[in-house]
């Protein structure tokens, strides 16, 4: 099968190309490079990838860019609540405009697959603090990044569920761990990085929860989908992490104390966010045998050995964050 993996010099993109590649699909990446294209230097010259430098906002981009491909992994997006809140037009006109005429020139195309990655972000704030959300819950997006995602989704899953194309929406996780496009701004990485490098963390609402996932486990879930039967994925959406993996700050930090030694923490006192949310995870692991590989701890021994070698100079550069 050939994949066209748009964002696929991204975070989670880099991650799930190799794994595309190393199980014998043939890849082609279409991404802007607004972060560079240094994650995908070790695979340019595989010879079942392919990279086209282009925007999903730009037609002629992706017409080229879809050509002979049999399916799309959606990736492309303005990524993150402060970063869709920053340049909220290029948002809409990427994670909503650009995202519909991508999949309708896909559907056009005669492309059967189209998984998209949306985000556990759409839950926004639960109801009972004691529960835990699945994917019939209400959607309750707070933000213009996760209400972006929701209006997406919905287009594919409702407007479009009887497309001859086979639409998958993955609500992902929290993601951490190592990926060539390595962030520093993410929960697990940022909290370990401060900790390595500083000493010290300041916790701010140390009681609001989020699942968390590893970078390689999100990009395995999109694979498993390409490669599970059309019936079972077909007009469905999963939740994709563990539900033993739904951590609060307060627990996360506590983690990365265990590894790195005399870290000062400093709890803020914050009775107020916008995101609140526990989800379980029993549907893709039961109707796709989806299971993770990695936990938060393993994702901050990971960080923290990274920082600890030394290769990486500057972790607080611009580069190793969205905004």
């Amino acid at each position: 099968m050939k994949v066209l993996v748009t964002g696929g010099a991204g975070y989670i993109g880099s991650v799930l190309v190799r794994q595309l590649l190393a199980k014998n699909f043939k890849v082609r990446v279409l991404d802007s490079l607004k972060f560079g294209g240094d994650a995908l230097y070790e695979v340019m010259l595989h010879p079942n990838f392919e990279f086209i430098h282009g925007d999903v906002r730009n037609p002629d981009d992706v017409s080229k860019a879809l050509e002979g491909v049999e399916a799309v992994a959606h990736l492309a997006a303005i990524v993150g609540d402060p970063a869709c809140k920053k340049y909220s037009e290029e948002a809409i006109q990427t994670n909503w405009e650009g995202s519909v005429a991508l999949f309708n020139m896909a559907e056009k195309a005669g492309v059967k697959r189209f998984v998209f990655a949306s985000t556990c972000s759409n839950y926004g704030k639960m109801e009972n603090p004691d529960s835990f959300v699945v994917e019939t819950s209400e959607l309750k997006p707070v933000s213009l990044y996760a209400e972006l995602k929701v209006k997406f989704e919905k287009f594919i899953l409702e407007e479009k569920k009887n497309s001859p194309m086979c639409s998958t929406s993955l609500r992902f996780s929290t993601v951490y761990g190592f990926s060539p496009r390595i962030r520093f701004d993410l929960t697990v990485n940022e909290f370990t990085r401060n900790a390595t490098i500083n000493g010290q963390q300041e916790i701010w609402g140390a009681q609001f929860w989020r699942p968390y996932c590893h970078v390689e486990d999100l990009a395995r879930a999109v694979v498993l989908v390409l490669e599970s039967e059309e019936s079972k994925v077909k007009a469905n959406v999963f939740n994709v992490g563990s539900t033993e993996e739904n951590y609060n700050k307060g627990m996360i930090i506590s983690e990365v104390c265990k590894v790195v030694p005399n870290v000062v923490v400093e709890y803020v006192e914050s009775a107020e966010d916008p995101r609140d949310y526990r989800v379980n995870f029993d549907k893709i692991k039961n109707e796709l045998g989806y299971t993770i590989t990695k936990t938060v701890p393993d994702g901050v021994k990971e960080i923290y050995t990274l920082l600890k070698t030394g290769i990486v100079t500057d972790s607080f550069a611009q580069k190793f964050r969205n905004i």
